[in-house]
């Protein structure tokens, strides 16, 4: 009887553990430059196709300000729903991003990126990332490397990246790719993981109400290594609400 009850309590410990959501669900690709005096309202939506984890989907919901040339923050809401199951809020965030600098001989700019995760069915979390953008004529090139901690006592830090390069096709119109994915914990460096990539469309709509522009961005990520245990693959839909205020 008393290991019927362990194993009921154990189980009903994992059942309470949200699941990591899988690279790039309701994620962007940061980047490193910022406009004084310019605020985001940011919808993110991602939805697994195929297979065991089809269905499974993550929108958030993000408001931010750029208070001067280099400091930007806001708050985020990060909700999720599994398949045949509604949709529930998961976290709640706060985020800042800082612009370093820039290298002049390889046009790169670099800024950090930080985060404050108040996880409502689980440890909180904090995650920094080093935001990396170069741009040159049509062509603009993102790569932001992740760096995330459970607070808990014993977890490992998490690692990931992100990564995009697109350029300007026609008119509006940005043709490019983009890839996400996980690469170990800084106990267990480069396992057999989750990986995501696929090509991307993105366009914006400007002149709208106050001096704002309207960016839409529609994409499929094809599901690589770990992640095709379970899945085909992503499709992403991002509209970002530009404005002075």
């Amino acid at each position: 009887m008393k290991n019927l009850v362990l194993l009921v309590t154990a189980a009903a410990a994992l059942a309470a553990t949200p699941a990591a959501a899988a690279p790039g669900l309701g994620g962007k690709v940061y980047g490193a430059r910022i406009e004084k005096g310019v605020t985001e309202v940011e919808m993110r939506y991602g939805r697994l196709s195929g297979d065991a984890a089809d269905g499974e989907d993550a929108a958030v919901l993000e408001l931010s300000h750029a208070f001067t040339d280099n400091f930007l923050a806001g708050v985020l809401v990060e909700t999720e729903r599994e398949p045949h199951e509604s949709r529930k809020v998961e976290a709640y965030s706060i985020e800042t991003i800082g612009h370093i600098g820039r290298i002049d001989s390889l046009g790169l700019d670099v800024a950090l990126y930080g985060e404050y995760e108040a996880v409502r069915h689980g440890a909180d979390e904090i995650e920094a990332k080093l935001l990396l953008q170069h741009t040159k004529g049509p062509f603009d090139t993102r790569l932001n490397l992740k760096f995330g901690k459970e607070l808990e006592k014993g977890q490992p830090i998490e690692l990931g990246y992100a990564v995009s390069a697109d350029w300007a096709a026609f008119g509006e119109f940005r043709l490019g790719a983009e890839a996400f994915g996980n690469l170990g914990t800084t106990k267990d460096f480069l396992p057999r993981d989750e990986h995501f990539a696929g090509p991307m469309v993105r366009t914006e709509i400007e002149h709208l109400p106050g001096k704002g522009e309207l960016e839409i961005e529609a994409g499929y990520l094809f599901a690589l290594g770990k992640s095709r245990d379970e899945t085909n693959g992503q499709l992403r839909l991002v509209l970002e609400y530009e404005f002075h205020f």
